[in-house]
């Protein structure tokens, strides 16, 4: 029996690049299934220069001021006991416009791929002013509560133990779907040789090893853990996402290969034996995707300190917490090894279901008992 299309508006939000690339990758599925699917951004609903300086904000403590970054989020973000800040009242002010936008284009389900969006549609879900049903993709391993509101109707989880989560905190469904990642990570890179043979010619016989600091450049020492990584003959490759700064920097400094914003990233995953993150993150999803594998160190403080942290003791990836453990990581994850290649065959694990099929089951069995 042919299945009824549908109509799904992505809610997502520009604070690096990873939120944006989830929601690209889910329209994309569901158009492919036959769905309807549209975008928007949660900070563009916002009154008018709000969303810009939230943004700015944000990308400036995370860069600037970790310790301020890191008491934000112990407020706002850690569980704990007792009255706690939210984000309540900066999502009632993008009320008035997601309803609006919902009432233009009709949507049959809204799906947040955000914090501040998932408090937005489970608010309004909650006092009856959402109509149509809210779905949220949860991006985090570690799911910190301004994910969590009961007035979403289903969670879609990276993680068993993350949906686990959110059915103790709020009692509601929830599903483990693993990440949203495109399936050009998943097959071989057209773009692999070209960067084999282009950081082969820039340190010949050095294993070449990505360093991921976001589309922000955010990091913590970036530069040392460079140098450190050349200096055990390694070649790091370091991606400084939009901070041109860090890449002039990087530059300078002999032993280093530094690029700016990366749109072949499977290729370049394809070509470097390990990623050394700091945010478990998109890019560290992508290189699980390609089977590359993943090393936490040196987190961004908040959410990236707490995902590496998960990520390693779900078996996906190893935490190094100084340099003697990042170097002795890298020995033994860059060649063939027992451990490797338990590592790469956890990460393709994770990809064991597809949200965006999820969805439209969601929907399919909401009409049929309709």
């Amino acid at each position: 029996m042919h299945q009824p299309s549908a109509r799904f508006l992505v809610v997502s939000a520009g604070m690096g690049a990873g939120h944006d690339a989830v929601a690209a990758e889910l329209v994309r599925r569901l158009e492919d299934l036959g769905q309807g699917a549209g975008r928007v951004d949660v900070l563009e609903l916002l009154p008018h220069g709000i969303g810009a300086g939230l943004r700015s904000f944000y990308r400036t403590t995370i860069r600037r001021a970790p310790v301020v970054y890191e008491g934000i989020y112990r407020a706002f973000f850690r569980p704990g006991r007792g009255p706690r800040p939210g984000s309540a009242p900066l999502a009632a002010l993008a009320e008035d416009r997601l309803l609006d936008l919902v009432e233009r284009e009709r949507p049959d389900v809204v799906v947040p791929v955000f914090h501040l969006a998932a408090q937005l549609t489970g608010r309004l879900r909650a006092r009856g002013a959402l109509e149509v049903p809210s779905a949220v993709v949860v991006t985090d391993f570690a799911v910190h509560r301004q994910w969590l509101h009961p007035g979403n109707d289903l969670h879609l989880c990276v993680t068993p133990e993350a949906a686990d989560t959110v059915r103790r905190a709020l009692g509601r469904p929830a599903v483990a779907t693993g990440p949203v990642v495109a399936p050009r990570f998943f097959a071989p890179a057209p773009g692999a040789a070209r960067w084999r043979r282009q950081v082969s010619a820039l340190a010949p016989g050095r294993p070449p090893v990505l360093l991921s600091v976001g589309a922000w450049g955010a990091g913590t020492r970036v530069v040392d853990t460079a140098r450190l990584v050349s200096g055990a003959g390694y070649l790091p490759v370091v991606l400084c996402g939009r901070d041109e700064r860090l890449r002039a920097e990087l530059s300078r400094r002999p032993g280093v290969a530094a690029f700016g914003w990366e749109r072949d990233m499977p290729g370049l995953l394809a070509a470097v034996r390990a990623v050394v993150d700091n945010a478990a993150g998109q890019t560290a999803l992508e290189a699980l995707a390609t089977g590359v594998p993943v090393i936490g160190y040196r987190p961004i403080p908040g959410h990236g300190r707490e995902g590496v942290r998960r990520m390693a003791a779900l078996g996906l990836s190893d935490h190094a917490r100084d340099s003697w453990e990042l170097v002795r990581l890298l020995d033994v994850l860059t060649e063939p090894s027992p451990w490797r290649e338990r590592r790469i065959a956890a990460g393709h694990r994770l990809f064991a279901d597809d949200a965006a099929v999820r969805l439209t089951g969601a929907v399919a069995r909401t009409a049929a008992s309709g």
